[in-house]
């Protein structure tokens, strides 16, 4: 039987105001090896929580370099 865990991580991310920001995140931060799916919590105006699943645990160096790929900015490491 294989192991399934799956691992939760959260992130702030400011500089998303609208539909099309979210899926530039998605989009880049999907493309990082383990990532199972992403999930964002758009707050304009403030920080926007980006949640990330995935079978392993993710570096703050490749969420951080996703998210300035993508043309925003990593507020927190992670929540």
């Amino acid at each position: 039987m294989t192991d399934t865990t799956v691992i939760e991580q959260h992130y702030l991310v400011e500089g998303m105001t609208c539909s099309h920001c979210v899926a530039s995140i998605t989009e880049e931060v999907s493309e990082i090896a383990g990532v199972e799916s992403v999930s964002v919590d758009l707050r304009v105006g403030g920080a926007s929580d980006v949640t990330v699943l995935s079978s392993v645990p993710m570096t703050v160096e490749g969420i951080r370099a996703a998210v300035i790929e993508a043309g925003y900015v990593l507020v927190t490491d992670q929540l």
